[in-house]
């Protein structure tokens, strides 16, 4: 039962020293590049949304036309 325990505690210990090396590899971007992307990201994501918001509108009066 120890065996196990140990094995166990060695997997983990093990998995964290991977996860720490794997963060070294990591290249993160410079602040310019990551506001530039951020940006593109809530600018796409609000004419998304628009179209979304039109397309709803467009079908919820057709439906009243249709039942009302």
């Amino acid at each position: 039962m120890a065996e196990t325990s140990t094995a166990k505690k060695n997997g983990i210990v093990s998995f964290f020293r991977g996860v720490k090396s794997e963060f070294k590899k990591i290249v993160w971007p410079h602040f310019d590049v990551l506001m530039k992307q951020t940006a593109t990201v809530i600018i796409v994501s609000l004419i998304i949304g628009a179209i979304v918001a039109g397309i709803d509108w467009i079908f919820g009066t057709a439906v009243n036309l249709i039942l009302g």
